[in-house]
């Protein structure tokens, strides 16, 4: 799982049949990424957002002392963010959690930490619109379907006093299945978030640098099975690629001419250089749980 904060990182690697969890440390500086080759700015891309969190350090739950960006997602109406259920799930019981549509968020972060010092709420609220998160009742699942979706609930009228944005475009009922595989072989993919890059050998080992702007790589078709659409992010084939705090965020396909949502962003290799690991939009279970937030194709 793509879980993100400067300080602390989560991934899950799925294998066949099998989930591996892999815990990693790190502490890095703010920069540029989606990952670190063959990916761009993203600010046309303004459906697309940060989910960041405010919550309890130091042991006093009455107060809140931490907040960061954590993950990435999409706006896919007025007032609901798409997200992963691993992003909003583990947390301290005074978690609050805030959506941001900036294009730097991490910037947005820093300045108001000069604004608003020792005051983690005033922090996020200068940056995002706080919301309340729904979690899938099923997740976590197994290893075939986690489950790993989940909303943030948002003030329409809050978010539209900010940001202007068209809402993302969802696939209907079972467009990926319909395109495989030689549709999708030759279909134009995206990923979209503001996460890390693939890992950086150093002194102390690997890092994964950077993270909080809004960036976009191409990926290309791998694989779909059930719940999930893998997609390539190797160098040489000209891709780009999602790492730690992508989860959540948009993989967008050019179907039928339209650029559709058709997955999330959920976990891959560690290094995050070979395999996007996205749950797929376009199934029943998927389509039952938005059904009640977002008018489905």
């Amino acid at each position: 799982m793509r879980r993100n904060s400067r300080r602390h990182r989560i991934a899950t690697a799925l294998t066949t049949g099998a989930a591996a969890a892999c815990a990693l440390l790190l502490t890095v500086a703010p920069a540029s990424a989606i990952n670190s080759y063959n990916a761009a700015p993203a600010p046309e891309r303004t459906e697309a957002g940060a989910l960041i969190a405010t919550w309890d350090h130091d042991g006093d739950p009455a107060t809140a002392d931490r907040v960061d960006w954590v993950c990435s997602g999409t706006m896919i109406d007025a007032g609901t963010f798409l997200t992963a259920a691993h992003c909003t799930t583990d947390w301290p019981a005074n978690v609050k959690f805030y959506v941001s549509l900036d294009q730097d968020v991490q910037g947005g972060l820093d300045a108001a930490a000069k604004q608003y010092p020792g005051d983690p709420a005033g922090q996020a609220a200068a940056v995002g619109v706080q919301g309340t998160a729904v979690n899938h009742p099923a997740y976590p699942g197994p290893a075939s379907d986690t489950h790993d979706i989940a909303v943030v609930e948002l003030p329409a009228a809050a978010v539209a006093s900010r940001w202007s944005f068209t809402p993302a475009r969802l696939p209907s009922a079972s467009q990926l299945e319909k395109a495989a595989p030689q549709g999708l072989n030759a279909t134009s993919f995206t990923v979209v978030g503001y996460g890390t890059q693939k890992a950086q050998r150093g002194p102390g080992g690997h890092t994964h640098p950077g993270g909080g702007v809004r960036m976009k790589a191409p990926v290309t078709f791998n694989a779909l099975s059930g719940a999930w659409l893998r997609l390539g992010m190797t160098a040489p084939q000209g891709n780009g690629g999602a790492c730690y705090g992508d989860s959540g965020g948009p993989n967008y396909a050019i179907l039928n001419g339209t650029r559709t949502l058709v997955a999330t962003t959920i976990t891959g290799d560690t290094p995050c250089y070979a395999t996007n690991v996205t749950y797929r939009l376009d199934t029943p279970a998927a389509r039952a749980f938005l059904k009640p937030y977002v008018n489905l194709p």
